[in-house]
């Protein structure tokens, strides 16, 4: 029995093997080059000369620009935002659809609807309701009495309004992986703290929270990578304007690669979006499986 167990073991790992391999090539070659030609100054607009050696040149040229220092900060409080507030409140629409509202079926169908539209769309129709002439946003708060709003032209308002279309369009995704987390908690584990004399809160916080605590971990995860990438919606709406308060790193990183045509140094600049990425997704992964293993 134990030889068949084996074999069967070693035949399952078989086949899995070609699949492994080509995610771990697809995953980490990119890698690789990008981090290979980091160190490198390489301009795309002169195709005839060689790539010149810098070592640590391209990473000590960014930390000496303001304006990458300034992407790093609109970075991280555009995906900290966004994330926050989408898991707040994905998290409550679920628990109000997951009781049983009349029309949840409705509800559920157009909660899903925004994040079915494409990214280039989402901007591109975010910018016409920001509109200061004829936006739908400012006709409406001029029916309240409130002067129309320069949405896109003004620094201290230009980061909220994105972050706010950015919310308009995830916060779905959120509000489905809760919901499905939700519905796989034993009833008999919400029932029994309710004839121990648990009310509503209490059973939400000591029962219902943590047993979809890695469904929250892995969707914060989720958020926080995806919010670190988001490029599309910005592009169409700022363009990193005005000014650069709403250039995020991978904005800035586009247009040092297609603009300045600065492979080298825009490599640098996926370096630390890459790093970025991990010093902020790794303590929640870990945390997730210590709970886990508990």
């Amino acid at each position: 029995m134990r030889t068949i167990e084996s074999i069967r073991t070693r035949s399952s790992y078989l086949f899995l093997l070609p699949a492994t391999l080509i995610v771990l090539i697809a995953l980490f070659v990119p890698i690789y080059s990008g981090l290979r030609i980091s160190f490198f100054d390489w301009n795309l607009r002169d195709f005839t000369k060689q790539p010149v050696p810098l070592g640590f040149g391209n990473f000590a040229e960014l930390f000496r620009d303001q304006n990458f220092l300034i992407s790093i900060r609109v970075t991280l409080v555009f995906t900290l935002s966004v994330v926050a507030i989408e898991m707040v409140l994905g998290t409550a629409f679920a628990l109000l659809l997951e009781r049983g509202v009349t029309g949840v079926r409705f509800f559920r169908t157009i909660f899903v609807l925004p994040i079915m539209i494409a990214p280039v769309v989402v901007g591109i129709v975010w910018k016409f309701l920001y509109n200061t002439s004829y936006g739908v946003i400012n006709y409406l708060l001029g029916l309240l009495g409130v002067k129309p709003i320069e949405w896109l032209a003004d620094p201290a308002v230009a980061l909220p309004a994105i972050i706010i279309a950015d919310v308009w369009q995830w916060t779905p995704f959120v509000f489905l992986l809760v919901l499905a987390g939700l519905a796989g908690i034993p009833k008999d584990l919400t029932e029994a703290s309710v004839v121990d004399g648990a009310n509503y809160f209490q059973n939400l916080f000591f029962v219902k929270l943590p047993s979809i605590a890695s469904v929250l971990g892995a969707t914060a995860i989720l958020r926080l990578i995806d919010a670190f990438r988001s490029l599309e919606v910005i592009y169409n709406l700022s363009y990193g304007g005005p000014g650069v308060s709403t250039e995020v790193l991978s904005l800035h990183l586009y247009k040092t690669a297609f603009v300045d045509s600065r492979l080298g140094l825009s490599s640098a600049i996926a370096v630390v979006l890459l790093l970025l990425i991990a010093i902020l997704s790794i303590p929640i992964m870990w945390r997730d499986l210590k709970r886990e293993r508990r």
